[in-house]
């Protein structure tokens, strides 16, 4: 599927321009990104691979760098990355990671606290991350949020990773929700907005957008702050619609 472009445009919507809601339904499911979607994750990565270039004997990447490498998953990006020695390569990384990811955790600001109004609302709620599975999963049941969730998917739990439609799919197979108009999809890059609009979602971008360029081709159908204005625009749709408030 096509990204489809706004009316107003991708830049319209990530400078902050208002943008209608009334186009959109009131979700029955929200899918969300981790990694600086819900959690500050960019300090903890970037040093686990800055890790792993040492112990490959590469150069160390800058934290833009390490940013653009990490959007897709381990076993997508490693072989472009280091060739043959890739599995190597997730070895070290993965090793590495494990060792320190979990006393670094942090939810970003505000995000538990819209997870838990969203959750109270009746809204079916999933995680879908290129973060390897296993370590995902660890990550939310050490902030206490396994609960909140009713699916969280990782890099290797489906068929093919984000921005493929695989992995949406089966966070919502527990739902009966199907992939579509009602069911957001919320994150913070453009591989986000692209795996939503693959699969037929409604495509959310949460937080300030570094390069709004890199929205051009996949944009969001919506863009929030903050989880708080993310939360009361997702109010006044129900209540539009006729559905309760809490």
């Amino acid at each position: 599927m096509t990204a489809r472009r706004q009316p107003n445009g991708a830049a319209a919507l990530l400078n902050g321009t208002p943008h209608p809601l009334n186009g959109a339904r009131p979700p029955r499911a929200i899918l969300f990104d981790w990694d600086n979607t819900l959690i500050d994750s960019w300090v903890t990565i970037h040093e686990a691979r800055n890790h792993l270039m040492r112990a490959m004997g590469q150069p160390e990447r800058s934290l833009d760098e390490t940013k653009a490498d990490a959007r897709l998953s381990l076993r997508e990006s490693f072989p472009l990355l280091f060739g043959d020695r890739w599995e190597e390569a997730r070895e070290i990384y993965l090793g590495h990671f494990r060792t320190i990811h979990l006393d670094r955790l942090a939810a970003l600001p505000g995000r538990e606290a819209m997870l838990r109004s969203l959750a109270e609302l009746g809204i079916f709620l999933g995680v879908v991350s290129n973060k390897t599975g296993p370590l995902l999963r660890r990550e939310v049941e050490r902030l206490g949020w396994s609960g909140l969730f009713g699916s969280v998917i990782g890099a290797g739990d489906a068929s093919a990773d984000k921005p493929a439609c695989e992995p949406v799919h089966l966070a919502l197979s527990e739902s009966g929700v199907p992939p579509g108009e009602e069911v957001w999809f919320v994150g913070d890059t453009a591989l986000d907005m692209q795996c939503a609009l693959s699969s037929g979602c409604v495509a959310v971008l949460l937080g300030e957008a570094a390069n709004p360029e890199e929205f051009a081709k996949f944009a969001p159908r919506l863009s929030f702050t903050d989880g708080t204005s993310l939360f009361r625009s997702l109010e006044g749709l129900r209540i539009d619609a006729g559905g309760p408030s809490s």
